[in-house]
């Protein structure tokens, strides 16, 4: 009989069960709880009056892990320097969007040699998120493949739709079933109406194809996510985070019946993908909130040890230590400075 499925499929390798990795890497009662705090601070921080800003800031994408645990050490001490006026989260990216080809982040790819050893990334993705959670940071992350929140997602306290993906019904089906706040960034064409689309997609009990904790495929059957917001991130337009373009996107909550709570992520499009303009978006965002804007609840930011990023592939040997390998980053010294800036400029919300 002639061949008619698979026939560009070179291999099939199994990979453990969501069930079977959550028993060999299991979370401590102590992460739970703090999983479940984080969550519950970051819903008062989105949808009521708590003052404190919401920061989500850290690496584009963590690549090596020692770096990755030397900044998040750095970044505990740091939150819990601020921690009266900004509620620090930490990025912990394990999946990256190519707009062609490219490294496709820790979990496709771990040992960055085109391998795509996936099962181990699960793991030291897992691991990682375990080691972040016991310095008293938060998880953020953002969920690009349909299958990975079942290994990871019981360690996540803020996840994230990315805009290539907020107009997919697949990621919003997914999003509906998420148990953290999560937030749908922009279209990549800077504008609003799809990630609003996806909120009130989202907030709604959905049906879809998945698999369960044992790796069957099943119908998965959901309540519907109301922790979700929108995220503005600039478009080819140019950057969307100024005094108007934050009142069209109230305009547009208002009359979709959704909070006005609004995180601008200060990276990508909103400046001009030079890492080293995210401060000005963060110094201009709060400008806003100290003219009386109380819908810009956050911001996002992308940090690394040193700053930019540098070329990938090349031999892993010749890496430079805490760069990225993904999008460009601040460095260390510029975000202590830019987190203590935050903290006292917000100094007038807490008289």
């Amino acid at each position: 009989m002639q061949k008619t499925s698979d026939i560009h499929v070179v291999e099939t390798r199994a990979l453990p069960s969501p069930a079977s990795l959550l028993a060999e890497l299991p979370k401590t009662e102590a992460q739970a709880d703090f999983v479940t705090r984080a969550r519950r601070e970051i819903h008062r921080l989105i949808f009521t009056d708590d003052r404190r800003f919401l920061l989500i800031i850290g690496p584009c994408s963590i690549h090596d892990l020692a770096a990755g645990r030397d900044y998040a050490r750095r970044l505990a001490a740091l939150s819990r320097e601020v921690s009266d006026r900004v509620m620090i989260v930490m990025r912990v990216y394990f999946e990256k969007p190519r707009t062609t080809v490219g490294w496709k982040g820790l979990i496709m790819d771990p040992h960055l040699d085109g391998s795509h050893d996936i099962a181990a990334g699960l793991r030291l993705g897992r691991t990682f998120l375990r080691d972040v959670l016991d310095l008293g940071l938060p998880t953020a992350t953002e969920f690009l493949d349909p299958i990975t929140p079942q290994y990871v997602a019981d360690l996540v306290c803020w996840g994230a739709i990315g805009a290539r993906t907020t107009e997919s019904q697949t990621h919003r089906q997914m999003a509906s079933g998420l148990s953290m706040p999560l937030g749908f960034k922009n279209s990549t064409d800077g504008t609003f109406t799809a990630a609003v689309n996806a909120i009130k997609a989202a907030a709604q009990p959905q049906t879809f194809l998945g698999i369960n904790l044992d790796g069957a495929a099943s119908a998965i059957v959901t309540r519907g996510n109301p922790d979700c917001h929108v995220v503005l991130r600039g478009g080819s337009a140019g950057p969307n985070y100024s005094p108007t373009h934050i009142a069209q996107t109230e305009t547009l909550l208002v009359k979709a019946g959704l909070p006005k709570a609004i995180l601008v992520d200060c990276s990508h499009d909103n400046s001009a993908k030079k890492p080293e303009l995210q401060p000005d978006v963060l110094r201009a965002l709060l400008d806003q909130i100290t003219t009386g804007n109380a819908s810009i609840m956050g911001a996002m930011v992308e940090s690394n040890l040193g700053a930019g990023s540098q070329t990938f592939p090349q031999p892993k040997e010749n890496l430079r230590y805490g760069v990225s390998i993904t999008d460009g980053c601040i460095d260390w010294p510029t975000t202590e400075k830019l987190v203590r800036d935050l903290h006292t400029a917000l100094t007038p919300r807490f008289p």
